[in-house]
């Protein structure tokens, strides 16, 4: 648990961040090289324009 301060806090971290990390980390062993760097610079471009939207 780290430093959370409660089981709930870690919980709802760990959620966010795992919708997160199967956007930028996807299955490597499920996609040839190029597929995956087409996925990673998808997943960037994604998040650079919610990023943006946040901020607006």
């Amino acid at each position: 648990m780290g430093r959370f301060k409660s089981p709930r806090q870690a919980h709802r971290f760990l959620f966010a961040h795992d919708q997160i990390n199967t956007i930028f980390r996807p299955r490597r062993y499920r996609l040839s090289a190029t597929s995956y760097r087409h996925a990673r610079s998808d997943a960037f471009d994604l998040w650079q324009s919610y990023a943006l939207e946040m901020t607006t």
